[in-house]
């Protein structure tokens, strides 16, 4: 799409930026006088500028008619609304008595002082250059002011803000009356006296809305003013609603190219249609954007009806002088068209010609959530993400509420339609406004609690009052919340003993249990693990360390500083808070109260403890939803990754422990699990009072004692339970067999050899050499895997444990290739947002993509 300069060309004082506003404002005396704006004063420069509605072409027919005597209305009354462009029209007027050489006078009630001038009198002086005819206080009656207008035919006489001389007249005492009595009785008797003779026109202007007058008693004038002259009087408007849109683009651009102008509009129409967003149908609307281009139609019918119902903004007048701004700080940039959220709101003179018309205090609004550099909308233009970063999205979608939110009526705001067609960007689909609607109804400050509409509001609202609430968060509470949850979350546990924050190695017990010992600094977890006070720890292989990940650390501190503050808000009995906000905060609340556990679990995901040459690391990732309890996921995870071992099988225990030796006593062999880091550990002591049942039941090996007379073997293919006791001991099964037995090689049962092969631990050289741990049959324990492949169908749930699992190939295998196929039906997501979070994920990750088909609805 072309930019708009392109297709409509600004005049040359908007271009170069050497505009006054004030040209914007007709002054119908300053131009009688031959003075003001060349674009005024000056006739071709007038009608270059000006478009000729329907009214005012009607309104110039009848008064050249009149003026040459060839019938018309004697006296018309212009009624618009303020800046309707009634001024406008009267000048255009005078332009055309001008050009056929018609005798003009021209009264404008804000010019004069009725204590030094009378309305009759100031015609008088005008056609005759000197008062005598019409001299005095008292309205000189019909018949004087007939001959005084008779002499000077062809006459059009012009009046402009009449009402307010007549207003400032009612003040001038005049005998018994005053100057505002007598100044209705001359309008009655001019409209007479006009009406008699065939060349003269008198035009009146009257403002149509009472927003206008000043008090009841200008209230009064004016209907007295209306009752006076509307007995002879044709009411004219001269400009219609559906005219506004081409007086402006007239006034502002000295040519538009109409072809480039419809190009443009219908691929954003085509645009429109296929987004749904088109309000009405296409015919219509490419209508109205014609006669608006550049403007978007939206932008005329914002300013005129809305902003336009606020007396001091003057309809077209404050629409001409706005939009002259707007155009000046567009015209370098690419834009095919001018939208709402075009509108560049840290600039100061657009700022201002917003803000005379609203409440001063809507100047912070603007600051704190729209142009300043740390602003809620700036902020959200960021939160939205690379793609989408260019288009600024959440401080143009502020800027368009800002502009819908104001009238003097009873319109305010935008629905989410409105904000769509305001942000539009062809090529973006708008399903990207949504999503900036619900991060600025959690960022701004001032967006009233109301989505549909949305609308700014001077009030602040509940993300300013938690604002407030957050500044004044002590970080030491934060802190002291922090290990209140984790008291709360991991107390009672059934898998671990719990120790939170120890401040000495002599906190943590030297005993056989299993511990889960929370740290801040993972760098003391080498300390707890060699010492327990001053001396040397024993029971090293039962201790776990439960460590914060730091890279989360700000954002875990900003969300638990958030909970806090809805908490205190909720208990805050000074706020004043409406219904919808008391059941945010309540939403607000509970939503934390909830999410604790995952919150913290996103902080502290790394879990340590001490391996057979260094001290080893599990990342748990990030959290999946509806955790239960972090400690029996810990649990799970190093089970899950031969860690923690709920059972072992005899044959373990006999490859070995046994294979080397012809005994082992019982109660070393438990504590070689619990003291030798690297070893398995054991979920409970029953873990290896278990196996060595099923290991004498199956004839593995032996139980017995080591007596004087040497080994006893008490149980072997019986049933027996070891005690763990001094003299107690497992005996190498050869020396169980008795001697008229036939020696048998024990086969394992079925379910041996698959809890060999999937969560056992392997074999080592010896019993004084800790084992290391690996997924690997038992059985070939001794021989190295070189090569594999692998294919695997996974749970669309699953990914995480899936990934988890596959960590380990990369550490034990020098090459590996990966290949992932994925295969989705059914599914309800744009293709725009699949590229920009799966593809452009994977291609960030490093993967090569080899196919990708995606299928779009028909």
């Amino acid at each position: 799409m072309k930019h708009f300069v392109m297709c409509a060309r600004p005049h040359r004082d908007i271009r170069e930026g050497r505009f006054d506003l004030s040209v914007y404002a007709a002054d119908l005396w300053s131009v009688f006088n031959g003075e003001g704006p060349e674009e005024y004063k000056n006739p071709q420069d007038f009608w270059n500028r000006t478009y000729i509605t329907k009214g005012l072409r009607d309104l110039l027919d009848t008064v050249t008619k009149r003026l040459k005597g060839e019938g018309g209305d004697p006296v018309i009354q212009l009624q618009t609304p303020f800046g309707g462009g009634k001024t406008h029209s009267l000048i255009a007027l005078y332009h055309k008595a001008r050009e056929i050489r018609a005798n003009v006078v021209a009264f404008v009630g804000t010019v004069f002082d009725p204590r030094d001038t009378r309305l009759w009198e100031e015609i008088e002086r005008q056609l005759r250059g000197k008062v005598e005819l019409l001299k005095g206080d008292i309205s000189p009656g019909r018949d004087k002011v007939l001959k005084l207008l008779s002499e000077h035919q062809p006459l059009l006489i012009l009046m402009d803000e009449l009402l307010e001389y007549a207003v400032k007249c009612a003040g001038v005492e005049v005998g018994q009356s005053n100057l505002g009595a007598q100044t209705l009785a001359f309008m009655q008797e001019l409209t007479e006296a006009v009406s008699l003779l065939p060349q003269t026109a008198l035009v009146v202007s009257v403002p149509s809305s009472q927003l206008e007058y000043y008090d009841e008693n200008a209230e009064r004038m004016s209907q007295q003013l209306q009752k006076v002259v509307g007995r002879l009087e044709k009411v004219r408007t001269p400009i219609g609603d559906e005219e506004v849109p081409s007086v402006i683009t007239k006034r502002l651009f000295e040519h538009i190219d109409q072809a480039c102008a419809r190009e443009n509009i219908e691929e954003f129409l085509d645009y429109l249609e296929r987004e749904n967003l088109l309000l009405e149908d296409r015919h219509t609307y490419r209508e109205k954007f014609l006669r608006s281009y550049p403007f978007q139609p939206e932008v005329i019918e914002v300013l005129y009806h809305r902003w336009g119902s606020f007396p001091s903004f003057q309809r077209t007048r404050g629409i001409l002088r706005l939009l002259a701004l707007v155009v000046y700080s567009l015209k370098d940039s690419v834009r095919p068209f001018i939208r709402l959220s075009d509108f560049d709101l840290s600039n100061k003179d657009i700022r201002e010609e917003l803000l005379k018309h609203i409440d001063r205090t809507y100047e912070s609004v603007i600051a704190e959530d729209i142009t300043d550099q740390s602003a809620r909308a700036k902020k959200v233009d960021q939160e939205l993400g690379d793609s989408y970063r260019p288009y600024r999205f959440g401080t143009r979608c502020a800027t368009a509420i800002f502009m819908y939110s104001f009238s003097a009526g009873i319109d305010r705001g935008a629905n989410v339609s409105e904000l769509k067609l305001a942000c539009a960007e062809p090529g973006v689909e708008s399903s990207i406004i949504d999503t900036t609607l619900m991060h600025l109804e959690e960022k701004l400050f001032y967006l009233a609690n109301s989505r549909n509409p949305y609308y700014f509001n001077s009030t602040p609202n509940l993300n300013r009052v938690l604002f407030a609430k957050l500044e004044n968060i002590d970080p030491i509470k934060i802190k002291e919340k922090e290990r209140s949850l984790l008291r709360e979350a991991l107390g009672g546990s059934q898998y671990f003993d719990i120790y939170l924050f120890p401040s000495d190695t002599k906190d943590i017990p030297d005993t056989d249990r299993l511990k889960l010992i929370v740290l801040e600094n993972r760098e003391d977890a080498k300390d707890y693990i060699d010492y327990c006070g001053q001396k040397p720890r024993v029971y090293k292989n039962v201790l776990f360390f439960l460590c914060p990940y730091e890279q989360e650390r700000v954002g875990f501190q900003r969300q638990l500083a958030e909970g806090m503050a809805w908490q205190e808000i909720e208990q805050d009995t000074n706020l004043t808070l409406t219904e919808q906000d008391k059941r945010k905060v309540k939403e607000k609340v509970e939503d934390f109260k909830k999410g604790t556990k995952e919150l913290l679990r996103r902080l502290y995901r790394l879990v340590i403890y001490p391996g057979k040459e260094k001290v080893e690391e599990i990342d748990l990732g990030m959290p999946v939803r509806g955790i239960e309890r972090i400690d029996k996921e810990i649990y799970d995870r190093l089970r899950s990754e031969n860690v923690i071992y709920e059972k072992i099988t005899p044959l373990y225990i006999d490859n070995q422990f046994l294979i080397t030796g012809e005994y082992i006593p019982t109660k070393p062999l438990l504590e070689v699990f619990y003291k030798t880091p690297g070893m398995p550990r054991l979920s409970s002591k029953d873990v290896l009072k278990n196996s060595i049942c099923e290991g004498v039941e199956k004839k593995f090996f032996g139980l017995g004692v080591l007596s004087e007379d040497g080994l006893v073997c008490k149980y072997f293919g019986t049933l027996a339970e070891p005690s763990f006791e001094e003299g107690e001991i497992l005996i190498k099964r050869e020396l169980c067999i008795e001697e008229k037995e036939e020696e048998i090689e024990p086969i394992p049962f079925e379910e041996d050899k698959a809890e060999g092969q999937v969560n056992q631990p392997k074999d080592d050289s010896s019993y004084g050499s800790p084992p290391t741990i690996d997924l690997i049959d038992t059985e070939h324990s001794r021989h190295s895997i070189r090569e594999f492949r692998l294919r695997v169908k996974v749970p669309a749930g699953r990914l995480p444990d899936v990934a988890r699992t596959l960590r380990l190939i990369p550490e034990k295998f020098e090459e590996v290739e990966l290949r992932l196929e994925v295969i989705a039906h059914r599914g309800n997501i744009t293709k725009q947002l699949l590229q920009n979070t799966i593809e452009e994920g994977l291609r960030q990750a490093g993967c090569y993509i080899e196919e990708w088909k995606p299928v779009e609805d028909a």
